[in-house]
């Protein structure tokens, strides 16, 4: 969990470097649900970096806050209230939760789901 606790520290500081050093060269990042214009599924160190750069870039300032974190051995499901910041005023509040898969230290997949149930069911959990 320290790692993805390092990830949103970094996503917190708008620190694009220290969001990309969690990841593994070979990482996906999954927001195929997001409602929004950034949903897609990305793959690899450079299209995760472009990715993450499209918040880093457009939000004067970013806030995760973690509800709780559930282990579940290599997978930790973390649900989420992100809070967005415009430059000319406008803020932005948004859930979802996040499942995030580790090996060695490092991320390998972070999925982002709509609803705790959804992510609770995909790694084989009840609500």
């Amino acid at each position: 969990m320290e790692v993805v606790r390092r990830h949103r520290d970094a996503f917190n500081r708008s620190d694009l470097d220290g969001i990309l050093q969690t990841y593994a060269p070979d990482a996906e990042v999954d927001f195929s649900r997001s409602p929004g214009v950034e949903g897609g599924i990305y793959r690899g160190r450079q299209q995760i970096r472009e990715f993450w750069s499209t918040f880093v870039e457009f939000w004067e300032r970013m806030s995760v806050s973690e509800d709780q974190y559930i282990d579940c051995g290599e997978t930790v499901v973390a649900p989420a209230r992100t809070h967005f910041w415009g430059r000319d005023g406008i803020e932005v509040e948004a859930y979802g939760v996040f499942v995030v898969t580790l090996r060695d230290g490092r991320i390998i997949q972070w999925r982002l789901f709509r609803e705790l149930g959804e992510a609770l069911k995909e790694v084989g959990l009840e609500e």
